[in-house]
């Protein structure tokens, strides 16, 4: 993309929008980490992040792979805040949104917003979704009035569950020879299937499965709070649940409205952290099985 230049409120001067590269890491990472904990700070939530490294490591992944678009602002030479773009469905997932603290509420992140969104267009992706920390009021007022629907209340769920196993069910390591099966089952419960994020979570060894009767049943990229899970019912994703001894990051991200699911988990000794909602914008049609969305979505 061409440099794009606005006016600031908040910032002195001109903001620059332009494409993130690897080396914008370092002081993306910072404004990240420092963004997420003054929210969730001044809410009494833990931060998502444990820490700056983190988020400059995450950020960095992000920045250097050629499935995500990522933007970086800045205003006198000085970087202000990132927004990535998750581009390996016909979904697009959007975020981490982050703007420095010390220059919020002056429409630098409404422009991130909407050139990720323009960005998604352009490219016909049928959609975009993000997941949103349900206390941030301003947040939601901002995705809501870009033109995101309110899909589903989720809980981020964190702990290790009492029950180790599901009578019938076995998890296992997805295998390449398992992602056309994969793809099957999330077409059949979404509309649409992630194999892209599928294949590179069976490449670093964190995708699971989940077999009853000899089928696959469910599948998980990873039980964490970057992972997204589909099943066929909800005794599949139990399975994959059980499995796991903790959850990446804060923890998985369940449902709410799956009364069924949630009640297991609180039984079975997990913890809500905290509460968030998962927004949409295009195609969306209530799933037709059992599922965990990831943070993007």
């Amino acid at each position: 993309m061409e440099r794009v230049e606005m006016l600031s409120s908040e910032a002195p001067g001109k903001v620059t929008i332009r494409r993130a590269q690897p080396e914008d890491a370092s002081a993306c990472g910072k404004i990240c980490y420092d963004a997420f904990n003054t929210v969730s700070q001044s809410h009494g939530f833990p931060c998502d992040l444990p820490g700056p490294e983190r988020a400059t490591a995450l950020l960095a992944s992000m920045f250097s792979h050629p499935g995500f678009y990522c933007l970086v602002a800045e205003t006198r030479g000085r970087v202000v805040g990132s927004n990535c773009l998750d581009e390996r469905s016909v979904i697009a997932g959007v975020g981490p949104i982050t703007i420095d603290p010390q220059v919020q509420n002056g429409g630098t992140g409404r422009k991130l917003m909407e050139l990720v969104l323009d960005r998604a267009r352009e490219r016909g992706a049928a959609g975009t979704r993000l997941v949103q920390a349900a206390f941030h009021n301003r947040s939601l007022s901002l995705y809501a009035s870009l033109g995101f629907d309110i899909r589903e209340p989720l809980s981020c769920m964190q702990g290790r569950t009492v029950q180790r196993s599901v009578p019938g069910c076995l998890v296992r390591a997805a295998q390449t020879a398992d992602l056309e099966a994969c793809n099957t089952l999330s077409r059949q419960v979404h509309g649409f299937d992630r194999g892209r994020d599928l294949a590179e979570a069976v490449q670093q060894g964190t995708a699971l499965v989940v077999e009853r009767a000899g089928q696959i049943t469910g599948y998980a990229s990873d039980l964490a709070f970057f992972g997204h899970a589909t099943a066929e019912t909800n005794v599949d994703l139990q399975a994959l649940i059980v499995s796991a001894e903790s959850f990446g990051g804060p923890g998985l991200l369940i449902p709410s409205r799956n009364n069924v699911l949630l009640r297991w988990c609180l039984a079975n000794g997990l913890r809500v952290v905290q509460p968030m909602t998962l927004m949409t914008t295009g195609f969306y049609n209530e799933p037709a099985g059992a599922w965990l969305p990831s943070i993007l979505f």
